[in-house]
């Protein structure tokens, strides 16, 4: 028995107005990988695979990003890269394979998530140990700071729902996660979000920066830019984990 083609399967897997979320779909899915994960989701829907499961290889993924960061050389920066990019597919695989068979549930949503709570801070954490030139030292401190930065920014971000189910309230819409009592607060947002800097200690933008640090790295014979992106990753964290709360205190997102 023929399935189904591949434009019926991208009518449920990847319904119109999906990609176009304010805060749903990382430009990477958006630019090239929602292209080719349609595909592979397409293939896998003729198998047993269950959405859960790709979402557990999707989390061995980013962690072993983490892990393979963290050893020395130019070919462990670039398969910690790859590795990364397996974990993107994964990502968008499975959501498309729960919404073609049904199969959506919370454990999927948790799941999930702790699959980007640990990728974030494996990656970080990896990074400051490749910068390490002894075990430990500052650096790998800093990577592991900055790794408990970006838990705390997702932990900052979930826990508003967490409040306003302990309120009564429904989950928080993208609406009111952009509205500020002060316009001046507004607009600082504004601001900040077009340098784009939060992105730093996400895992995509992070491992496509730290393979361009491999390569001066090797080219140098030093580890002066792993060590500089260490530290840049650090500010980065600690200034939004700052920032974030004071954007959540500051909208009506708990109002």
């Amino acid at each position: 028995m023929s399935g189904p083609s591949v434009a019926e399967f991208r009518r449920v897997a990847q319904p119109e107005g999906h990609l176009e979320r304010r805060n749903g779909e990382h430009w990477a899915g958006v630019l090239y990988m929602r292209r080719l994960s349609l595909y592979v989701t397409w293939m896998l829907s003729r198998t047993r695979v269950t959405p859960n499961q790709l979402t557990w290889v999707m989390t061995l993924a980013g962690v072993a990003a983490g892990v393979v960061l963290a050893l020395p050389g130019l070919w462990a920066a670039l398969a910690a890269a790859l590795l990364v990019q397996v974990y993107l597919l994964l990502d968008c695989s499975d959501g498309e394979l729960a919404r073609w068979t049904g199969k959506t549930s919370l454990v999927g949503v948790y799941l999930d998530r702790v699959g980007a709570y640990f990728t974030e801070a494996a990656v970080l954490a990896g990074l400051g140990w490749r910068a390490s030139a002894v075990l430990p030292d500052w650096y790998t401190v800093l990577g592991f700071a900055a790794a408990l930065g970006a838990i705390l920014i997702k932990a900052e971000t979930d826990l508003v729902d967490v409040a306003r189910a302990k309120g009564g309230l429904s989950s928080a819409g993208e609406a009111s996660a952009v509205q500020f009592r002060s316009g001046l607060l507004g607009l600082g947002r504004r601001v900040l979000a077009a340098t784009k800097f939060h992105r730093i200690v996400q895992p995509i933008e992070l491992s496509l920066l730290a393979l361009a640090a491999a390569v001066i790295d090797a080219v140098t014979g030093d580890l002066t830019a792993s060590r500089v992106l260490v530290v840049a990753c650090v500010v980065a964290a600690g200034l939004q984990t700052v920032l974030h709360l004071v954007s959540i205190l500051a909208s009506r997102r708990l109002a």
